[in-house]
């Protein structure tokens, strides 16, 4: 085999480690900025705007949020869907603002809650492309974290047995 094919495959199994590591999802992030403008933007609709632009203000406050890479603009997000999902919501309200807190959930690394949550979207809308993008994500997760949970166990497992046997190796 030439150096450069050796080269190539070493190159592609880095690739896919990397990519196995790395948060291979396909949802979306979202800057401090929009974060910013659209906590402005639920500031001015408090100022005596309608009850419906001001729902709507907080929705995309809500969307920033849990797709903010800040773990703590994550953890506002959730919070404020948790208390809006109590409200008088229309299906597609209540469908959105599951949806979001799936998201936030995922991203707080709660997985199987952000599954749970997902799964009542899926009976809302079974066809939601979205959410079957974020199950997909979701289960793609748990079975990378089981793989790397079961790696260290099996490296903690080598190092204890590499103990022992080091230290029997000594007493002879």
């Amino acid at each position: 085999m030439s150096k450069s094919k050796v080269e190539a495959k070493i190159g592609n199994f880095f690739n896919s480690v990397s990519n196995f590591f790395s948060s291979g999802d396909q949802i979306p992030w979202c800057d401090n900025d929009v974060v910013v403008g659209c906590e402005r933007e639920v500031a001015e609709a408090q100022k005596g705007s309608s009850d419906e632009l001001l729902s709507e203000c907080i929705m995309r406050l809500s969307w920033a949020l849990v797709h903010s890479r800040r773990p703590e603009d994550v953890q506002r997000g959730v919070a404020m869907l948790e208390a809006s999902l109590a409200s008088n919501n229309s299906p597609l309200q209540t469908r959105e603002k599951l949806y979001l807190l799936a998201i936030g959930y995922y991203r707080s690394g709660d997985y199987s809650r952000s599954r749970e949550l997902t799964e009542q979207c899926l009976m809302i809308a079974p066809d939601w492309r979205q959410a079957q993008t974020l199950k997909k994500a979701i289960e793609d997760r748990i079975k990378k974290d089981g793989v790397i949970g079961i790696g260290i166990a099996a490296a903690g497992v080598g190092l204890i047995a590499g103990g022992i046997a080091a230290a029997l190796a000594k007493k002879k």
